[in-house]
């Protein structure tokens, strides 16, 4: 089969096309044939070694072991399945789980033996992948490209909001609202949880694009007085914070949030590391939240919610599989709306 594999920490020259043989099910997973396979930053800061310092990087201590085939936001068919899975699943149009763990229920996620597809096992850059039969679901629209955009950046957004609890007819600032998470974040804090969203992004051109998508205010993070702005849209400070830029932001977020507001970060691309003035924490009563992935029952929540019409996807463009490098490049550039998807039948 064709593949593209990471050969180790580096630029997108570590990104190389190879011929694999195809992978062999073990007795509790299926061999599916890949139809999509969406891009996550998780891949592209795996490959730059971004999750650790050194040479070690990746979802667990040891770092990753390379060769590997990145991709994680997988769909496709099933083609073969082990002796113990229920034969019924053949042939079956399945989206991914991205991840394995021995977690409880609930908490997964947080599991010390967390383990990645595309990281520590090889993903979905890539014809045909293995995988365990109960960590494949059905997918939640009929086409192959739009089922495949949710997997890591909708369970990581959907977490994000569970994470705050947030309730109708609450503000709930959005950072990075047209990128992957973000957008989705618009979408399940306004759509499904009844939220009033302000969206923030950099080009204010997308605004009527993220006012289908659920804002209700869109704000660029160009402003020199972006603080103000939103405070007067809202008519005061505003409850929550979903973020994933990091540092840009940061010192924005405390200045918006009421007394007793939610902030929960789950990226750092607009930089890991920040200064924080403990008095802005503890005065204002902020609760943080850290947050990676979810559950597998969040990540069922979520597909009924798509499967409902309540989350749409959002597609920025499509690349064929030979061209990875293009995609993961094109995929850092400021201005896009919404995934960048991989076919490896194109």
């Amino acid at each position: 089969m064709k593949a593209v594999q990471v050969t180790g920490y580096g630029d997108v020259d570590k990104l190389e096309m190879v011929e694999r043989a195809i992978p062999e099910p073990k007795d509790n997973e299926v061999l599916i044939k890949i139809k999509a396979c969406a891009i996550n930053n998780t891949e592209i800061w795996m490959r730059e070694g971004a999750y650790g310092t050194g040479s070690k990087s990746g979802w667990r201590p040891e770092g990753v072991e390379f060769p590997r085939i990145p991709g994680s936001d997988i769909t496709g068919t099933v083609v073969k399945a082990g002796s113990l899975v229920d034969q019924s699943m053949l042939n079956k149009n399945v989206v991914l789980f991205p991840f394995k763990s021995s977690g409880e229920e609930g908490f997964e996620h947080i599991s010390d033996d967390m383990s990645f597809i595309g990281s520590e096992f090889d993903g979905g850059y890539a014809e045909y992948v293995v995988w365990p039969a109960e960590l494949c679901f059905d997918m939640p629209l009929a086409d192959y490209i739009e089922s495949a955009v949710f997997s890591v950046s909708g369970l990581t957004a959907w977490h994000m909001v569970e994470q705050i609890q947030a309730q109708p007819g609450e503000t709930v600032m959005v950072t990075g609202s047209n990128g992957g998470v973000g957008s989705l974040n618009v979408q399940i804090a306004a759509n499904v949880f009844g939220a009033k969203v302000i969206a923030i992004v950099g080009d204010l051109r997308l605004e009527a694009q993220l006012k289908e998508l659920g804002a209700t205010h869109v704000l660029s993070y160009k402003s020199p007085n972006l603080a103000r702005e939103i405070i007067e849209v809202n008519g005061g400070p505003i409850d929550a914070v979903l973020d994933v830029v990091g540092d840009a932001l940061f010192p924005t977020s405390l200045e918006v949030l009421k007394k007793g507001g939610k902030f929960c970060i789950s990226g750092s691309a607009g930089g890991q590391k920040t200064e924080l003035d403990f008095r802005t924490l503890y005065l204002k009563h902020i609760t943080f939240y850290g947050s990676v992935l979810g559950t597998r029952d969040e990540f069922r929540r979520m597909l009924q919610a798509i499967s409902a019409g309540k989350i749409k996807p959002v597609i920025d463009c499509t690349f064929p599989l030979e061209q990875a490098r293009e995609a993961q490049a094109y995929f850092k550039k400021a201005g896009k709306l919404g995934k960048v998807v991989l076919l490896p039948e194109e």
